[in-house]
């Protein structure tokens, strides 16, 4: 079975970037707009473009 990379469990929070795409200023194809969110460890910080290069999945929706 393949590992999946800690960062792949960091999800929340989106909020800039949920932000950005509800004013309508990105449209498909569009690249994503750098961000950065705190890691699992809560120690130090992910950052976008710290994967450039790599196949990133961004999933937005409502969890209620």
């Amino acid at each position: 079975m393949r590992r999946v990379p800690e960062p792949a469990f960091v999800v929340i929070p989106f909020k800039r970037l949920w932000f950005i795409a509800r004013a309508g200023r990105l449209k498909p194809g569009d690249a994503a707009p750098d961000f950065d969110l705190p890691a699992h460890n809560k120690k130090s910080r992910v950052r976008l473009a710290s994967f450039r290069g790599q196949p990133v999945v961004l999933i937005f929706g409502s969890y209620t």
